[in-house]
């Protein structure tokens, strides 16, 4: 069947509010997001203070933080749609996500530590694909921006509240990180039960259900990848990602350039999602009218220029500049994306396709975060960011004619 790039057939178009699904879903990111985020925020400094790691030894536990989500992004995609049964793949990631912070309190070393993570991160991995299949299944296609946006708001506004908490916590029991891990999991065990009790397993009637009846096989997957329009998308994210820096090594740069003291270091996560919190929605209504592929490219114009403003701007100024480039990246692509890839799939392929795209994604991010250790570790910091920031610019130069044919051309799945 034939699948319009824009993904808005005839008669589609309609006004109303968010589907209820995608704001339970975007509530039980937010209390999810608290918890992770509360652990996210420490995690450089529990790892290059309290447990003394080398930024090439960080850039590897980076790279496992980002690439322990591949296999298992893959895994929760084609399950759901194997399955057909989206929440219980999708639970099982939350509660894995939850079970992974009591791990962390016996934490002692890297190998330890990389255990804790790497479980954190397979939860995510497992959840993601099948959670937005849910979202992208809960209305029309014209307003997917919106839908993924909103959600994508109500995920930010955890990110931004689990800093404070962190913060909050760590001032009042400096250096206790076993604090911060249990809060963490009390918080993460209720988003667990308001999503078994409050999701759905399925859309509400008449909006996109599968109607496949037989197993997703490897040569479905493999149609998926023969499809122009799908495949340039893939490429050109995972081309994008490959030359992205973690928040984390971002953070510890302008926190060794002297942009930030020790003491504010959570709060630069707070910063960059209070820009992604009052920008997901604005721009994921700005991709659905102007093209969600023009929105996801620009949003890498912006992470460069996050780079740049990091090593040219110095000072408190200069961090608040990059921590606005840095969110309003985050609200032009993390939504966006796979807003732009569900109309490119069939309905019975919807979370693996998502998956895969989500997949190299990660994977890509988990390289870049091993390189950028690595250089940083044998030029330093400054060096490593000049790198990165070529890198990124001869990779939108790469992405960018692929984005756009994607966006042009009608994409066949058999």
């Amino acid at each position: 069947m034939y699948v319009s790039v824009r993904g808005i057939p005839p008669g589609t178009r309609s006004g109303g509010r968010v589907p209820r699904v995608v704001v339970v879903l975007g509530l039980v990111s937010l209390i999810t997001d608290v918890s992770t985020e509360m652990v996210a925020v420490v995690l450089p400094l529990f790892a290059t203070l309290a447990l003394g790691l080398t930024p090439v030894a960080y850039g590897l536990l980076d790279g496992l933080y980002q690439g322990a989500t591949v296999l298992m992004r893959l895994a929760g995609g084609l399950f759901a749609d194997r399955l057909r049964r989206p929440k219980l793949v999708a639970g099982t990631g939350y509660a894995l996500g939850a079970a992974a912070k009591l791990m962390l309190l016996p934490v002692g070393g890297a190998g330890a530590l990389s255990a804790a993570v790497a479980a954190d991160r397979m939860g995510k991995g497992l959840r993601t694909a099948p959670r937005d299949q849910l979202i992208a299944a809960a209305g029309p296609h014209d307003r997917l921006g919106r839908s993924f946006g909103v959600h994508r708001a109500l995920d930010a506004t955890g990110a931004l509240l689990g800093p404070l908490v962190a913060f909050g916590l760590l001032a009042l029991a400096p250096g206790d990180f076993d604090m911060v891990f249990v809060v963490s999991f009390c918080v993460a065990v209720l988003g667990v039960l308001l999503f078994v009790h409050r999701v759905p397993e399925h859309p509400a009637a008449g909006h996109r259900v599968p109607e496949r009846r037989t197993p997703v096989s490897l040569g479905d997957v493999t149609a998926l990848l023969r499809t122009s329009g799908f495949r340039r998308l893939l490429v050109a994210a995972a081309v994008l990602s490959a030359a992205t820096i973690s928040d984390g090594f971002l953070y510890l740069v302008l926190l060794r350039n002297g942009s930030v003291e020790t003491r504010w270091f959570p709060l630069l996560f707070l910063c960059t999602s209070l820009v992604y919190l009052a920008l997901a929605v604005p721009l994921g209504r700005t991709s659905d009218r102007l093209g969600r592929t023009r929105v996801f490219t620009a949003g890498y114009g912006l992470l460069l220029c996050a780079y740049l403003t990091a090593v040219l701007a110095g000072g408190p100024a200069g961090a608040l500049l990059c921590l606005m480039f840095l969110g309003a990246y985050y609200a032009a692509t993390d939504g966006v994306l796979p807003a732009a890839a569900a109309p490119l799939l069939p309905a019975e392929l919807t979370a693996t396709g998502i998956s895969i795209v989500q997949a190299a994604v990660a994977g890509g991010r988990a390289l870049g975060a091993v390189a950028f250790g690595a250089v940083w570790t044998a030029t330093g910091s400054d060096v490593a960011m000049w790198t990165f920031a070529a890198a990124l610019t001869a990779a939108l130069l790469t992405a960018l004619p692929m984005i756009t044919q994607a966006r042009h051309r009608r994409t066949e799945v058999r």
